[in-house]
């Protein structure tokens, strides 16, 4: 099964239609149009666009010095209008279009892109692509979840080579540095993240890693990710310790623990992104940490290392087969912090875990 079928154009076309009043999506570089076509588009100041209208034939507006980079990664028919240097190309997008009612525009699509359209269709209305597309990204095809599953093995044997990188004065950066070479070497075409937080760091859980330098009794958090040459991302987080930890990290490690099991235990077909927030939260609330435990459960991932289904409170998304999202709780004291993450995916019958290195504390000795 294809990455990226050409039925896929036909089914956000059918999409579109399906929007009462849009009459057309029109898709810059990055995660929409990517998804659409399997072209990884460089964002540039020169436009590149594709005008997916709901009748008619789709057509993919490009730099003429783009168009062999075009042609080369799309790989099924689509009409290619290449303009020059001296061409307005939003005039031409316009000139396509006619008088829309309303058009869709990729969510990440630059403002000045944005605001350059809204000038030549005064008339017209704006929303985000995401309103047609994100029930379809949101399910990923078993081709999808094969990527997701490369990503997540590639990830893995990242993490089984952080405990030679971690010991008494090493600086974080330096083993940032060593991740980031063995992300790219374990496959991935690009790193996304390397958090490596040690001792009170730890308890910032988007912590940047920094010059502190690892000393004995540290616990480190690890989360790390990338993206792989499919497109399709990695994350995951494990924790190490260097010696023996804090008596009080030890019991409230064995929260966490079984508060992530009790999670992705509790992902399958039927349930609610929230319920899956309130089995973590719950628990961790039941043991006294609850505003330790500050962030959403999870982000689904896919194109994006952070897209939806968001597993937090007031989501009351369903969850269904293909849906790919992190279960990662966190508990974070202030002298030292934890957080354990994984990658899972809904199947018909539960959930598959895309990460499978360890979960237990790592301890180096």
């Amino acid at each position: 099964m294809q990455l990226y079928p050409e039925e896929r154009l036909e089914l956000v076309q059918a999409a579109v239609r399906a929007m009462v009043g849009l009459d057309a999506l029109l898709l810059t570089p990055g995660p929409d149009l990517r998804y659409v076509t399997g072209y990884d588009a460089k964002q540039l100041e020169r436009l590149t666009c594709l005008v997916v209208p709901a009748s008619g034939d789709a057509s993919l507006f490009v730099p003429r010095l783009e168009l062999p980079a075009a042609a080369a990664a799309i790989q099924h028919p689509l009409e290619m209008v290449p303009w020059d240097e001296t061409d307005d190309p939003f005039a031409l997008v316009a000139d396509r279009l006619g008088d829309p009612e309303v058009v869709g525009l990729s969510d990440r699509m630059w403002a000045l892109f944005v605001l350059r359209f809204r000038d030549l269709m005064p008339d017209t209305g704006q929303l985000l692509a995401s309103s047609v597309l994100r029930d379809l990204r949101m399910r990923k095809t078993p081709a999808e979840v094969a990527a997701l599953r490369e990503a997540g093995a590639a990830i893995d044997r990242v993490h089984a080579q952080v405990p030679g990188w971690l010991k008494p004065g090493i600086s974080e950066r330096t083993v940032a540095s060593r991740i980031a070479e063995s992300i790219l070497a374990e496959g991935h075409a690009q790193v996304d993240f390397t958090i490596v937080a040690s001792g009170p760091n730890a308890a910032s859980p988007h912590h940047e890693v920094s010059d502190r330098v690892l000393a004995e009794g540290d616990v480190v958090v690890v989360d790390i990710g990338g993206t792989m040459p499919t497109g399709y991302c990695s994350d995951c987080t494990r924790m190490y310790a260097l010696g023996e930890p804090p008596a009080e990290f030890a019991a409230y490690f064995e929260v966490l623990r079984g508060a992530q099991e009790a999670a992705c235990a509790a992902v399958r077909p039927g349930v609610t992104a929230e319920s899956v927030d309130f089995v973590a939260r719950n628990l961790i609330e039941a043991a006294g940490y609850g505003k330790m435990f500050f962030h959403r459960t999870g982000h689904g991932i896919g194109l994006e290392s952070h897209e939806d289904p968001y597993i937090v409170a007031g989501n009351h998304q369903v969850l269904e087969p293909g849906m790919a999202f992190s279960v990662e709780p966190g508990i974070y004291p202030g002298a030292h912090g934890a957080r354990i993450e994984d990658i899972v995916v809904c199947t018909e019958s539960g959930m598959e875990r895309l990460n499978n290195a360890p979960r237990d504390l790592v301890v180096i000795s």
